[in-house]
């Protein structure tokens, strides 16, 4: 997307140019991962986290049957971190990871070389478009994927909808406008009654889009999909939109391309699409209670065991960092999305 002199943009398509245009894109230019980055995941906080991810995924497997080829797909790999330790971790499950064939999807080419460096040596496909899967039972990993997706706002004023635009007055100059809005025949378009009970609304178009095409690939060859994100179960959407940049938040408008901008996912509307979609059942939890339900307290225990005071400190220092309620244990949420009839609940 070429951005033009005073040019009036949706919300979503301002987030997208600046996060993905293949010049000036937030995501297309850097590394934003680690102690380095604008911020940090789960997975570079602790190795905890993804041996706890890869204890799930093998639960889940033997779930399904432990079908002799499994599809394991991870959505935005970041910088390959969570992936790396959960190959280590397949590997003391050798049925498990003899049946694994395992895809990365992801969108930033240099993301993508960052990851294959940092992977080397392990067999792995990258994917576009993850329909070109193999027709096997299919487990997704969308770790801080969904609210790096752009999103649309409208605003409810008295009884008419608005659609929050950008005006671009120059590469570093910008501010939000609303323009008049049709909810009614966006909603007839989409089939999906997204202004019930809002005065206030976040909606992704593409996230809706990979919801429907992963359920889709749940349905029709068994599996699910597992979303850790920021977020909130509330029936009301509210304005979470914002950026970062150097670790701190920094603002949406301010120099296209030199800061992440994110949103917080509403689970509420996830539950509502699922429900839509129909022959699918969804789990949620908390990061704090998924992680403790799957025994990351007692991982912890062992993983610290003769070990020096000054690494035990640092284990559990790291491991806080995920759990406790004031920092990621409850900003964080958890959701397993996966067919109606299955009634596997590890972690929920």
């Amino acid at each position: 997307m070429k951005l033009k002199h005073k040019n009036n943009i949706t919300l979503d398509d301002y987030i997208n140019l600046s996060l993905y245009d293949k010049k000036k894109g937030y995501y297309m230019k850097k590394n934003p991962f680690g102690k380095k980055g604008d911020f940090t995941t789960a997975p570079n906080i602790s190795r905890l986290f993804s041996e706890m991810i890869a204890v799930w995924i093998v639960n889940f497997w033997q779930n399904l049957g432990s079908p002799k080829n499994l599809n394991l797909i991870e959505l935005g790999a970041g910088n390959g971190e969570m992936m790396k330790i959960l190959i280590e971790s397949f590997r003391n499950f050798p049925n498990f990871f003899n049946s694994c064939n395992i895809y990365i999807h992801e969108k930033s080419p240099l993301l993508i070389k960052i990851q294959k460096k940092n992977l080397k040596g392990n067999s792995i496909i990258w994917l576009t478009n993850i329909n070109k899967i193999k027709k096997n039972p299919t487990i997704f990993i969308a770790n801080e994927f969904f609210d790096s997706i752009a999103i649309k706002q409208f605003i409810k004023i008295e009884n008419s909808w608005f659609e929050r635009y950008v005006k671009m007055k120059n590469k570093t100059r910008a501010f939000f406008f609303d323009k008049k809005f049709n909810m009614k025949s966006f909603e007839k378009k989409i089939k999906f009654q997204i202004s019930y009970k809002q005065n206030f609304i976040e909606y992704s178009e593409l996230g809706v889009k990979y919801l429907e095409i992963i359920s889709k690939i749940i349905k029709k060859n068994n599996g699910g999909i597992l979303i850790i994100d920021y977020g909130y179960f509330d029936e009301k959407m509210k304005n979470t939109l914002q950026a970062i940049s150097n670790q701190k938040y920094s603002n949406v408008l301010n120099n296209v391309g030199s800061s992440d901008i994110t949103h917080n996912i509403n689970f509420n509307l996830f539950k509502r699409i699922v429900k839509k979609i129909g022959g699918l059942k969804e789990l949620t939890a908390t990061q704090r209670n998924f992680l403790i339900n799957i025994g990351i307290k007692e991982r912890a225990e062992i993983i610290s065991k003769n070990q020096s005071f000054l690494k035990k400190a640092d284990i559990y220092y790291r491991l806080q960092r995920l759990i406790d309620e004031k920092q990621m244990g409850n900003i964080f949420k958890v959701m397993l999305i996966k067919n109606k009839s299955n009634k596997f609940n590890l972690g929920f």
